[in-house]
C-alpha cells in the first residue's frame, strides 16, 4: 500500500485535520429498512448514527479532493480514488441515503467515461480494442496497470453489488441503466481484458492481496451476472488463500500467513497490504465465522494497543495503524472486535464509514452486546 498519496482525515481528541497527500451463484438477500438505533444500541457499540457524524466532518473535503481524480485518465489516480468509493458504498449500505450513492456513480462514472481504446494509447504493451487507463505517475512509463485498475474496480463492482441489494434502487429507470452501463463495462473492459490477455500474470498474481483484489472483483460479478471464468476465479483465488494460512507463532488462535505464495516465512504479510486479503475475506461469503475469528484475533497481533502499531502479522516492526481498508471490516463479524475498532485513533473516512457498515450489520443481526 503507498500512502504517501492517500487523503486521509485524521480525528484526534475531537477535532479533524486534512491530510493530503463459493462456487455458484449466490442469492442477495434486499438490503434491510432503515434501521431505529435505540438506547440499548448506545449501550453496546456506537451507532451508525455516531459514525455517520464522523464520515460527514469531511464531506465537503472529499468531494473537492476526489472529483479530480475521478476526471484523471491515469489509473494511478483511480487506485487512489478506491478508498473513497469504498467508504460511499459502505455509508449507502449503511444509511441508505442516496446522496452516497450519487457520489460513488458519479466517480465510477467519471472513471469509465476516461477509458480509451489500449490500441491508442503510446506507451501500452497490448495495443488492443479493450478500453483502458494507462499510467505514467508513481514511477510508471505509460502502460496499462493491471494493479491500479483492480484496485479501484473491486470497489466500483461492489458499488454494483450495493445497488441490486437495494430494491428502491433498482426500481428507478435511471439507476438502472446507469448499473446496466457500469456492469457491461467492467465484465468487458476491466475482468474480460486482464482474464484474455493472460490470467495468471494479470488475475492469479504474484502475491496474496494482488490476487485477492481480483477474487473480490469475480466475486461481486458472479452475483450479478453468473459466469464461470468469475467461478473459477474466486475457487482458485480462495483455495490458494486457504493454503497460505497457518497458525499464529505468537498468538495459536490467530491466522498468520505470508505474501508470497507458497512461502510461511516470518514476518509474514505487511499489515498495510494485508488490509487488500482482508477486504476480500470479509465480502467473500465463503470463509466460516471460525475463519473470520482467527483473522480478528490478528488484531491484537497488529495493535497491541494505544498507537503501537505492528508492520506484519507476526506482531513484528513499526507502522502507522492504517487499518481502512480490510481490518476494520472485521467489525461486522463480532461486538466484541467492533468496541476494540472503537478505540482506534487513526481514523479517516473510510474507517469511519465501514465502523458504520459494521454497526448496521450488527444491529440488523441482533449483535450489539
Amino acid at each position: 500500500m503507498k500512502l504517501s498519496r492517500r487523503a486521509v482525515i485524521l480525528l484526534a481528541a475531537g477535532s479533524v485535520t486534512a491530510a493530503c497527500g463459493s462456487a455458484g451463484p449466490e442469492h442477495v438477500p434486499p438490503m434491510p429498512e432503515p434501521i431505529r438505533e435505540s438506547p440499548a444500541t448506545e449501550a453496546g457499540i456506537k451507532p451508525v448514527s455516531h459514525w455517520a457524524g464522523v464520515f460527514g466532518q469531511g464531506w465537503d473535503f472529499q468531494y473537492g479532493s476526489s472529483l479530480p481524480q475521478s476526471r484523471s485518465g491515469d489509473s494511478w489516480d483511480h487506485y487512489n480514488l478506491s478508498y473513497t468509493l469504498d467508504a460511499l458504498v459502505a455509508m449507502f449500505r449503511a444509511t441508505r441515503e442516496r446522496r452516497y450513492l450519487d457520489r460513488a456513480l458519479e466517480f465510477a462514472e467519471n472513471v469509465m467515461a476516461a477509458a480509451v481504446p489500449s490500441k491508442s494509447l503510446a506507451g501500452s504493451r497490448f495495443k488492443d480494442g479493450y478500453l483502458g487507463w494507462p499510467s505514467s505517475m508513481n514511477g510508471e512509463d505509460g502502460d496499462e496497470i493491471p494493479l491500479y485498475e483492480s484496485y479501484f474496480w473491486r470497489y466500483a463492482t461492489g458499488l454494483l453489488a450495493a445497488m441490486r441489494e437495494s430494491a428502491m434502487v433498482m426500481a428507478d429507470r435511471g439507476y438502472q441503466a446507469r448499473f446496466d452501463r457500469l456492469l457491461a463495462f467492467a465484465g468487458t473492459n476491466v475482468f474480460t481484458k486482464w482474464y484474455e490477455r493472460g490470467a495468471d500474470d494479470f488475475v492469479y498474481r504474484e502475491r496474496t492481496h494482488m490476487a485477492a483484489h481480483w477474487a473480490l472483483i469475480a466475486r461481486h460479478l458472479d452475483v450479478l451476472t453468473p459466469d464461470a471464468r468469475y467461478q473459477a476465479v474466486r475457487t482458485e483465488i480462495d483455495r490458494r488463500l486457504r493454503d497460505q494460512m497457518r497458525r499464529s507463532p505468537v498468538e495459536p488462535t490467530a491466522y498468520f500467513w505470508s505474501d508470497v505464495w507458497g512461502s510461511a516465512k516470518r514476518p509474514g504479510q505487511d499489515v498495510g497490504h494485508g488490509n487488500g486479503v482482508m477486504a476480500y475475506v470479509v465480502e467473500s461469503r465463503s470463509w466460516t465465522a471460525a475463519d473470520l475469528a482467527a483473522f480478528s484475533a490478528v488484531l491484537p497481533v497488529i495493535w497491541p494497543g494505544g498507537r503501537d502499531y505492528r508492520a506484519y502479522v507476526d506482531g513484528t516492526g513499526s507502522d502507522n495503524g492504517w487499518l481502512a481498508d480490510g481490518f476494520v471490516k472485521l467489525g461486522r463479524s463480532s461486538p466484541s472486535v467492533q468496541r476494540r475498532l472503537e478505540d482506534h485513533q487513526v481514523v479517516n473516512d473510510q474507517f469511519a464509514a465501514n465502523m458504520a457498515l459494521n454497526a448496521r450489520i450488527l444491529h440488523a443481526e441482533g449483535m450489539t452486546r
